[in-house]
């Protein structure tokens, strides 16, 4: 069975046709937020950027929110495919125990233990990722704003109860509760017109990058929010894949020059959700202009199927095997060895980039 299905907006597809898809073709790409789904990832990441782009000079736009953030982090090491290993093994392998007189593990317990994860991932190592000569990394994060500006028992709930209607009324609304927070190396701008979401724009350095890639994973009530990140504005930092879930971003923005006309999108699904809170509102999982110059490269529903449990990995599975990780890690690690298939047919395809295989987005 096909496992990877290739979708393309207008302006993409149009190139594939006139130009095919080579490495410099390619300016930007997006890491979504969605937890363990992006397990499946793995083996596109090793092949993109351990032999694809590396065929290239051209300087790279790298934009990850959530476990994306940590995908494209990893990219900006060195010798990246051993670094995608080392993050393939660390996530699944990742287990909380609950604290003696405890029946469930902490927000705070998490957040402890994910620290310690990201510092002896990184630690010595936050160098080589901003100072990458071609890739420009970008962190979106979500910051709180009015009632929660800061992280509170009470408060808190209700902050989210609130952005949770006032998104369901409009996006933008979403925007009075939290605002779309960017972090990006090495002074480059954002590589997408944030006029659609209220956003900031943040220098990501060695001193704040460890608060920034755990506030980008920080799920809220699952860990704890991060404050007063250094070099930016005070108050309390989420998950980034709250305003922005799958990067439903306008890369078609005026700062992404012709000779880097693509957006190569390695995603657990077609649909790009813009934020979290829209997970279910189906209305909104639709491809807009903003995709027009975008590929997705994305699982086959019915290969998805052929996976152990007939699903991706997802954060339910923390609850489905609570202590039994020996019986979780078994299934992660089967669904990320079976993902291998999806590299290997980009690869392929990449050979003779057939359009009438693209899909429209």
């Amino acid at each position: 069975m096909q496992a990877l299905h290739i979708h393309a907006g207008p302006k993409a597809l149009a190139h594939i046709r006139e130009h095919g898809l080579r490495p410099e073709h390619i300016g930007v790409i997006p890491g979504a937020a969605g937890g363990p789904k992006g397990l499946i990832l793995g083996p596109l990441d090793r092949f993109i950027f351990g032999e694809w782009l590396s065929q290239s000079q051209q300087p790279v736009d790298l934009v990850g929110a959530s476990i994306g953030a940590w995908r494209m982090a990893t990219a900006c090491l060195n010798e990246p495919v051993a670094a995608f290993e080392r993050l393939e093994h660390d996530y699944i392998h990742q287990h909380y125990e609950p604290l003696p007189g405890q029946k469930r593990v902490s927000a705070e317990q998490v957040s402890e233990a994910f620290g310690h994860s990201l510092q002896a991932f990184y630690g010595g190592r936050i160098s080589e990722v901003l100072s990458h000569p071609r890739y420009r990394l970008h962190i979106v994060t979500s910051r709180g704003r009015h009632i929660l500006h800061r992280e509170h028992p009470l408060a808190t709930p209700l902050g989210y109860a609130g952005a949770f209607l006032s998104n369901a009324v409009h996006r933008r609304a979403l925007g009075g509760w939290l605002e779309r927070v960017v972090f990006s190396g090495q002074g480059a701008a954002l590589p997408f017109d944030a006029q659609d979401f209220r956003t900031r724009a943040v220098g990501l350095t060695e001193g704040n990058f460890m608060p920034v890639l755990q506030a980008s994973c920080s799920i809220p009530f699952a860990l704890k929010a991060v404050h007063d990140i250094p070099g930016a504005p005070a108050g309390a930092y989420w998950d980034g894949g709250i305003t922005d879930y799958h990067l439903h971003l306008n890369w078609t923005a005026p700062t992404q020059g012709p000779e880097r006309a693509i957006a190569l999108y390695p995603h657990f699904q077609q649909n790009v959700v813009p934020g979290w809170l829209d997970k279910a509102l189906k209305w909104r999982h639709g491809a807009t202009p903003f995709l027009e110059s975008t590929i997705v490269l994305a699982p086959n529903p019915e290969w998805v199927k052929t996976l152990p449990n007939g699903k991706l990995p997802d954060r339910k599975d923390f609850m489905t095997y609570d202590r039994d990780l020996a019986g979780r890690v078994k299934v992660w690690n089967a669904g990320a060895r079976a993902s291998q298939q999806l590299a290997d047919e980009f690869s392929h395809w990449l050979q003779n980039p057939n359009s009438s295989m693209v899909q429209p987005l």
